[in-house]
């Protein structure tokens, strides 16, 4: 029988700071917190960090910015979904140790999105040149909203093609990108930043709406596309 795990309100959480710490990476916990739009964020060496930010960033799919830099690699490299979600984030954890010191990508959290994924609710956007994976991103998706959780790039623009491709399908059926915390990356790509009970109102309504699609592995992806 599934556990609902009872969070603190998110309009309670300060701007930028935890709203809670512990619990556990269960499905039903991480599930729980995601429905009211929470989302962990911590390093290996934490407690388990429970946020939901004031404001929020987002990405509306129809807004993604494709800089003429980025054209080329729109060419260069071929994005599927959902290809290979284990190997996938196993990369983003095995990179992100050997570029810093610490990372909230550790074998658990490896383990917990993979059960997710094997469920149904997360999802990785690869890109690969040749056959070899060269970056993307992954997250979950509730209704009409994609809460992206990481991006990676072993090549220049992978994960920026990732996404421009992620946006180019999703634009389709009405969905939201929850980019959780604006970094300089997201605000070129065209996130911008919403108000908290903006964002919780809107993600309550559209996580409640039926995705529009059966699989997400199944969406067309753009393959060579010019802009």
């Amino acid at each position: 029988m599934a556990r609902f795990y009872d969070f603190p309100d998110p309009m309670d959480a300060p701007d930028f700071a935890p709203l809670a710490s512990g619990g556990d990476l269960s499905e039903d916990c991480l599930l729980s917190a995601y429905s009211a739009g929470i989302f962990p964020w911590f390093s290996e060496d934490e407690p388990i960090l429970w946020w939901s930010p004031d404001p929020r960033a987002v990405l509306d799919p129809r807004e993604v910015r494709v800089q003429k830099s980025i054209k080329p690699y729109l060419k260069r490299y071929d994005v599927k979904f959902d290809a290979n979600f284990k190997g996938f984030i196993e990369r983003c954890k095995d990179v992100r140790k050997k570029e810093s010191d610490g990372t909230w990508i550790s074998e658990q959290i490896v383990q917990a999105y993979s059960r997710l994924a094997a469920d149904g609710y997360a999802h990785s956007v690869e890109a690969y040149e040749d056959g070899e994976l060269v970056g993307g991103l992954y997250g979950l998706i509730f209704g009409r909203v994609f809460c992206g959780e990481s991006m990676l790039s072993l090549k220049s623009n992978a994960s920026k093609v990732a996404l421009i491709r992620l946006c180019e399908v999703l634009a389709n059926f009405g969905f939201l990108i929850d980019c959780q915390i604006m970094n300089e990356h997201l605000k070129f790509m065209g996130a911008k930043e919403m108000p908290r009970a903006e964002f919780l109102a809107l993600f309550a309504e559209l996580s409640a709406q039926d995705s529009g699609f059966e699989r997400f592995a199944d969406l067309k992806v753009p393959r060579g596309a010019q802009h």
